[in-house]
Order: C-alpha cells, then sequence, then structure tokens
C-alpha cells in the first residue's frame, strides 16, 4: 500500500522546519511541493527522489486542486511513498483535507506532520505578539480570498471584536479590508503587513487602517504577505523604537 505524507514546511526560513519533517522528507520517493515551501527543503529528500513544482501561490497556480490530486493518485500506482511538502502548516489554509480525500478514496495510507504556521510565526519574527495579557484575549486567522475568489464575510465579524486579526492571502483585497474596518470605527487601529516572512527578503510596512494601503503601496508590497490588524501591532512598534534609542544612547556614549 503506498502512503501519502503531508508535511508542513513552516513559514519559508528552511530552518523552521521540524526535525520529524526532515526524516519524512528523506522517506520520499516523490516530493510535490509548492511554491510557498522553501526549495532548499529538497536537499533533504533521498538520491532519485522525483522532486515537482505544482505551484499552489496566489497567482501562481501551477496545476488546479483536481490535477494535483490526480497526480497523487498517479505517483502512488508507481511509487510507495508521496509527499506533499506545503508552506506553512497543511491544516491552516493548505487544502490539505481535499488531497486526504482523494488518497483515502483510493486506499492510500496517510500521515500528518504539522509545520509551523505562517500565521503565527511571522508575527513572531518581527516581535509582533498575536495575544497580549491585557491588550486583547484573541486571534483570529482568516483567509482573504474564498474558494469562489471573494472576500470572506468572516472579516466583517472580525472587525467588530477585539481580537488580532491575522488575513492571509489578501493583499489584492487590501482597500476592501480597510474599509470594512474603518466603518466599524478601526480606523486608527494598528496594522503590518510583512511581506516573505522569516526570509532574507522580508519587508515589513506598519501604520494604521487607513493609512497601509497608501504605505504598503510606496513600499511596493506584493503577495506573499501576511496582513496583521490589532492593538498588539504597537507593542512591537514601541519596542523596536525604545531598541532604537537605547542604540543610539550607546552610540554617544563610545
Amino acid at each position: 500500500m503506498s502512503k501519502l505524507i503531508l508535511i508542513g514546511a513552516g513559514p519559508g526560513d528552511p530552518d523552521l522546519i521540524t526535525v520529524k519533517a526532515i526524516k519524512k522528507l528523506h522517506e520520499a520517493d516523490v516530493i510535490l511541493y509548492d511554491a510557498l515551501a522553501n526549495d532548499e527543503l529538497l536537499s533533504y529528500s533521498k538520491p532519485g527522489c522525483i522532486q515537482q513544482f505544482v505551484g499552489k501561490r496566489y497567482g501562481c497556480h501551477t496545476l488546479s486542486q483536481s490535477e494535483i490530486n490526480h497526480l497523487i493518485l498517479e505517483y502512488a500506482q508507481k511509487l510507495k511513498c508521496v509527499v506533499r511538502l506545503k508552506g506553512g502548516d497543511p491544516f491552516v489554509f493548505g487544502r490539505a483535507w481535499e488531497e486526504i480525500e482523494a488518497a483515502q478514496s483510493a486506499g492510500m495510507e496517510i500521515e500528518v506532520v504539522p509545520g509551523i504556521s505562517s500565521a503565527l510565526a511571522v508575527p513572531a519574527s518581527q516581535m509582533i505578539p498575536v495575544t497580549a495579557r491585557g491588550t486583547n484575549e484573541s486571534f483570529w486567522v482568516v483567509t482573504g480570498t474564498t474558494k469562489s475568489g471573494g472576500l470572506s464575510t468572516d472579516i466583517q465579524l472580525a472587525a467588530q471584536s477585539s481580537a488580532t486579526v491575522i488575513i492571509l492571502m489578501a493583499m489584492s483585497k487590501l482597500e476592501q479590508i480597510t474599509e470594512i474596518f474603518s466603518a466599524h470605527g478601526k480606523s486608527e487601529t494598528p496594522v503590518a503587513i510583512i511581506q516573505n516572512g522569516t526570509l532574507p527578503d522580508q519587508k515589513i510596512v506598519t501604520g494604521q487602517v487607513k493609512d497601509i494601503c497608501f504605505r504598503s503601496q510606496h513600499a511596493g508590497l506584493q503577495n506573499p504577505a501576511i496582513i496583521i490588524i490589532g492593538e498588539v501591532v504597537s507593542l512591537a512598534t514601541e519596542l523596536s523604537f525604545r531598541q532604537q534609542v537605547h542604540q543610539l544612547l550607546n552610540h554617544a556614549n563610545k
């Protein structure tokens, strides 16, 4: 019986892969990897392993989801271990369940190796906590783009809460999102947008709901990026300011 292993590749930095994921990559006879999975991780595969890029980034859909499902089953007929390497965690907007259903229908054995979700790790990499005692009690992780291509209606609900709101796959809808938050009295709520989080070429822009569209356009931010809306963003901004002051004082005292 062939096996499908769904592996979370983490948020981008190849050092943020789990030990278990590395072991499972070495078992693979074929690795079907997404655009958001760092291709440096392919070096953990064994000699002779087939490595096939399947896309799955916004604006970079090399194969449709049904085509990927078909490819999994096609390889399963010839090979023993099929690995799907997905950015972040496979169960956080990774369409993992659709692939599991396809594999189950063919009688494949299935294993899941969780990954570090970009929704949590990317804010943390910039010292933005998703929760902070006395500031907020919860956080939402929302997709900006639904299966039909529209904006998730959950964003309307999230904008009415005091929670930190983390929005994935949403740069093309940033203006709509800020209009929703402004309509709920959140125009001055702090916002951070992080592009290519945890990677050497990452960019971060901070501002408020009322001006983040202009700031992100001026900085040329684009996908893949994570939008964080909430008072917790100001905590990281204050910390950064204190660090800069400390560095200036140290320099002046030398």
